[in-house]
């Protein structure tokens, strides 16, 4: 059995030992470990440690900072494989699917890397008589991070290197179903050579988020969850005055024009809908089919997910793995029996789906559920709203383009979505036209890379900036504006040797 614990100030340190949860296998259903449920004092603990940091961390240089991103960066690679079996084994995703996870992740290191560019100000010289103005960009303090469990790597890769690297200190808070990887990462930060303090893990529940929203040494918080934790972490820190960006949830559909190639069609629907068993907040949960292509489009589907190899994710022959805990594949599965009752029509029961090893989802040790694929649901249906996050795909049919664009921008979130087509007219149509922060044109999982920003509209995002990219800069500084006059020259004295940075 393993124990989880936090890591603060350099170290791993222990608990409350009367506050822990259990830690799951989601391929066997059996407890795996323990993990430590962070009290308010150990929440203050490694936010003293990043207080106690931040001051000699802010005054490093850009180079030695992106030096010790870079280290990190070699760490992180030449460790990914164990970085992968520890998400498999928490969360319960395919091995390859979490080496993807973790190289995404890695996208966000290396634009972190180039920080002395990031952080480049305007200078203006002469704005008066021997006057001149500059901007420079300053780092908040301690930024903290509460992170999902679909994602234990990539998502907290979104926040604190670009966080870091702008000279801030970190405060993680993962989620408490798949823990290990914050530790992992905790120790190669160390090895990479970055100060004791500078980045601290906490684990913990609700406990740990409230604490870190209402302390006040925290400046900002980002997070990523479901939308109403997301509106309650917005408007929680917000009104302890802190910066905060929240990324909710998310109901992300694939409009199918008429003219789309259906074998592409039918190839990105079912791997943007059952990747990491359907546990993605860009997963394509929705396929709104124009008319006339539904029947064949179906067809196409189901054919794909009969071969699609459902087993442990530890298992190279594994495709998909199970949900993350027995709750979430009962809340998911219970969405079968609901679309029957809504008058939709149950194609793929992913109850009755072979598991390897074993026998059918339903009746295999494990909180496993395969990939179902529901047809002619109805638009406006819980099935059709709901975020089921799941290996759910819902086909809605749609009479034209107009509708289909109708029931996406009818919806409450915003995150991502995607249109199939060969008429560049209509996709640049459709581009300008959705209410989506991130579209894809023939391409179904549109997360963008590293140097641009990820972030939804409408209820997908709570806040003014997305992560990442440069707005993931802007949200871990502050701009200053210096105004200065110098009636004297100065001298710096000789010195022939060779500049160098530093």
């Amino acid at each position: 059995m393993k124990s989880v614990k936090h890591w603060i100030n350099g170290a791993l340190a222990d608990g409350d030992p009367a506050r822990t949860a259990e830690l799951f296998n989601p391929a066997t259903g059996e407890v795996s470990g323990h993990v430590s449920l962070a009290s308010v004092a150990d929440v203050d603990a490694a936010v003293a440690a990043a207080v106690a940091a931040f001051p000699a961390w802010r005054d490093a240089s850009l180079v030695k900072r992106s030096q010790v991103l870079f280290r990190f960066r070699e760490l992180m690679y030449a460790h990914r494989d164990e970085l992968a079996a520890l998400i498999s084994a928490e969360h319960g995703k395919a091995h390859s699917d979490a080496l993807g996870e973790v190289a995404r992740g890695l996208e966000v290191v290396e634009f972190a890397c180039g920080i002395p560019h990031l952080l480049k100000g305007g200078y203006s010289e002469g704005v008066s008589t021997r006057v001149d103005s500059y901007s420079i960009r300053q780092p908040l303090g301690v930024v903290a991070g509460i992170t999902p469990f679909n994602f234990p790597a990539m998502v907290p890769m979104w926040m604190y290197p670009i966080a870091i690297a702008c000279g801030n200190t970190f405060v993680l808070k993962p989620s408490e179903k798949d823990p290990s990887a914050s530790l992992l990462m905790a120790r190669l930060w160390q090895e990479a050579g970055l100060p004791d303090g500078v980045f601290n893990v906490v684990q913990g529940d609700k406990v740990a988020v409230d604490r870190l929203l209402e302390h006040p040494d925290v400046r900002g918080v980002s997070f990523v969850g479901s939308t109403p934790i997301a509106k309650y972490v917005y408007e929680t820190g917000t009104a302890h005055g802190k910066r905060v960006q929240a990324l909710g949830g998310a109901k992300n559909h694939m409009l199918v024009l008429p003219d789309a190639d259906l074998d592409l069609v039918a190839d990105s629907a079912v791997s943007a809908g059952f990747g990491s068993a359907g546990e993605r907040c860009m997963a394509i949960s929705v396929v709104l089919a124009v008319d006339p292509i539904g029947d064949e489009l179906v067809q196409k589907i189901v054919e794909r997910v009969g071969k699609l190899v459902v087993g442990p994710g530890d298992d190279p022959k594994s495709e998909m793995g199970p949900l993350v805990t027995a709750a979430h594949r009962d809340k998911v599965a219970s969405y079968l029996d609901l679309g029957v009752e809504e008058g939709a029509k149950l194609v793929v029961d992913g109850r009755e789906t072979p598991v390897l090893g074993g026998g059918t989802a339903a009746g295999t040790p494990g909180f496993w559920l395969g990939p179902t694929v529901l047809d002619h649901v109805p638009a406006g249906s819980r099935t059709h709203t709901d975020e089921i996050f799941g290996p759910v795909l819902s086909i809605v049919r749609v009479g034209s383009y107009e509708e289909g664009l109708e029931v996406i921008n009818g919806g409450l979130y915003g995150n991502g979505t995607a249109i199939f087509t060969n008429d560049g007219g209509a996709a640049r149509r459709f581009q300008n036209e959705v209410e989506v922060g991130m579209v894809g044109i023939n391409v179904p999982i549109p997360v963008p890379m590293a140097f641009y920003s990820f972030g939804g509209w409408k209820s997908s995002l709570f806040g003014d900036t997305h992560v990442h990219g440069t707005e993931g800069v802007h949200f871990y500084t502050r701009g200053k504006v210096v105004t200065s006059r110098w009636l004297d020259p100065s001298h710096g004295g000789v010195n022939l040797g060779f500049p160098t940075n530093g």
